[in-house]
């Protein structure tokens, strides 16, 4: 049997910002994501252990870079382009780190992926 592989390439998947996350920016001008503890584990948790309702991410420059450029036409290879010319090779090995990046925003929930 002879069956098509329609597996898309990581790099063209288009990351589009979570709507419940918000984010802001510090003196710096680096990105600072805001996300609310949600959920029956959470809620005890911030009334037992008097755990925060918010968690901070304080992204680097290069994070915010990438932050910065998620507007969902880019795609990972696109925002990857702009690293580079911004950064140089600060950046290296880009794309293997991009790909882990992505995956650590998308787990956390902070962005999705456009379909």
């Amino acid at each position: 049997m002879n069956k098509k592989c329609n597996k898309k390439n990581y790099l063209d998947k288009i990351p589009i910002k979570n709507n419940h996350i918000g984010y802001d920016t510090d003196i710096d001008g680096n990105v600072i994501l805001c996300r609310t503890n949600r959920g029956t584990a959470n809620w005890l948790f911030q009334i037992i252990f008097c755990k925060p309702r918010y968690s901070y991410v304080h992204l680097d420059k290069i994070g915010s870079a990438v932050w910065q450029n998620i507007d969902g036409i880019k795609n990972i290879i696109s925002i990857g382009d702009n690293l580079k010319e911004k950064f140089g090779d600060k950046t290296e090995p880009l794309y293997e780190r991009l790909t882990v990046y992505f995956d650590y925003l998308f787990k956390g929930g902070f962005i999705l992926f456009k379909k």
